[in-house]
Parts: structure tokens; C-alpha cells; sequence
């Protein structure tokens, strides 16, 4: 039989776009900590300094840092979003 010199290759399949904001900010999840459940989204990136207010330092802009907001309080998602915090990483951790 003789021997085919086609490509047996499939076409590519179509590279689905990525979010560059989404890679830079990290994948939000909720934590249950001793004082209710948290929504905690991880950032590599920022543009501003933010004050941790774990230790009370700085975090300085392009230092990655966790952002945290209430998952479970009263005042309703708007609210609780307008009152997230930005923390160190490790201060976070370690926050009761």
C-alpha cells in the first residue's frame, strides 16, 4: 500500500482569551474564620499603598497582598465589598 504524505494532524483548536485581570488579581474564595466567613481574593499587582490592618505597616504597591471583605454580613453585598481591607499575606494568616 502506498504511503500517504498528508499530516494526519488535527487543525489547532481556537486558544480561548485570557483575562489579563483575573491572572493578576488571583481567584476569590471564601474562608470561615472564628468571626464569620470571608471572601479572600489573592493580588499580585496594585497601583496604590495600602496600611495592613493586621500589623498597621504598609503594603507598598506591587507587593502581593490578600484583599478580604465580609461573605456573610448584614448590610448586603455593596456594602461589604465598599468596607474589604487589604492585608499582608502573613497577617492574614495568623489573624484570629
Amino acid at each position: 500500500m502506498p504511503r500517504s504524505n498528508r499530516s494526519r494532524r488535527r487543525a489547532p483548536e481556537p486558544v480561548e482569551e485570557i483575562d489579563i485581570t483575573r491572572v493578576l488579581s488571583g481567584t476569590k474564595r471564601v474562608e470561615s474564620k472564628r468571626n464569620g466567613e470571608w471572601n479572600v481574593q489573592p493580588m499580585t499587582a496594585s497601583v496604590k499603598t495600602y496600611t495592613c490592618p493586621g500589623c498597621r505597616l504598609e503594603i507598598p504597591a506591587r507587593q502581593a497582598h490578600i484583599v478580604a471583605w465580609r461573605a456573610d454580613g448584614l448590610m448586603g453585598e455593596a456594602e461589604d465589598l465598599a468596607a474589604r481591607r487589604h492585608w499582608h499575606s502573613h497577617c492574614w494568616k495568623i489573624e484570629p
